[in-house]
Parts: C-alpha cells; structure tokens; sequence
C-alpha cells in the first residue's frame, strides 16, 4: 500500500495489511526527496508484505473476488508477472469497514518462478535463467485461470 506520507497514514495502511495477510508488514522508504509532495529522502511512504506458499494462494483468491475474477491481459507481463490494482480494501471478503482505519486502495504484485530462479540471485556464481526456464505471459495466463479461476479480459 503506497500512502505517499509518513505518521498515522502509515501507521493505518500497516493495520489494514497485517488484518489482510496475519504477517507484520514492512516498511518502504522514499529513495528521493519530492518537494512539491511534502516527501523527504528516507521517510517511511509506504508498507509491504511477502507472502509464499499457501496462504498466496489463499490470499490472491480473495483478493480476485474483489475484482470480479477478472484481470486485464494487459496486468500480466513477458516474464510472468502479474500486478493490480483495488480500489478498496472493503471489497475483499472477510475485511469489515473500521472506522478507526478508513478506506484504503491496495496494489497487487505477484511474481511466479519456477524452482531454480535462484541462480539469478545468489551471490556465489549467479548466472542467468534460461530462456526455456523463464515463465512466459501465456503460461501466467494459464496459470491464473485454472487455479484462480480468472478471467483475462482484453482491454482496448
């Protein structure tokens, strides 16, 4: 959740994630300052979460029901990963609307990897994923639509 301030804007982002996933978020800070948006190099703007395994596939079923089912194509990209967007965070089933916390838009990413992604990014004798090896926008696609059901819409 990008909130774009530091204080209790952060603080409520942080409470509506950890109610959301059951995991304490982390923080992101601003690589730069922006003066005409009142942000400072190094001020907390934003909180994320990682999630793996099951409770993902749990969490993205939900988060999919929020939307419909449906993703645009244009969501997913040519290395398999799928990012969107809601609008608010009460859409998603399970969340009640807390007064305390308010309304808030959360940003979805998910990156898919096969087992062996890791040679990438080790430190020891990284080399690179294969092209065969690398997950494709189509298998993304296909992925997506017979675990999650999803539809993929095609936007103009």
């Amino acid at each position: 959740i990008g909130v774009g301030k530091s204080g209790e804007a952060i603080e409520r982002a942080k409470k509506v994630l950890e109610l959301l996933t059951g995991q304490k978020p982390s923080q992101r800070r601003a690589k730069k300052s922006i003066r005409e948006f009142g942000v400072h190099k190094g001020e907390p703007i934003g909180v994320v979460v990682t999630l793996r395994g099951e409770r993902t596939k749990e969490l993205i079923s939900r988060l999919l029901v929020a939307r419909e089912n449906k993703i645009p194509q244009s969501s997913f990209d040519e290395r398999g990963s799928v990012s969107f967007g809601i609008k608010e965070h009460i859409e998603i089933p399970g969340t009640k609307y807390d007064p305390a916390l308010g309304i808030l838009g959360i940003n979805v990413s998910v990156l898919l990897e096969r087992p062996g992604y890791r040679v990438a990014r080790r430190l020891r004798r990284s080399s690179r994923v294969g092209k065969e090896h690398v997950i494709k926008r189509e298998e993304a696609i296909s992925y997506f639509q017979s675990h999650f059901g999803a539809v993929v819409v095609m936007v103009e």
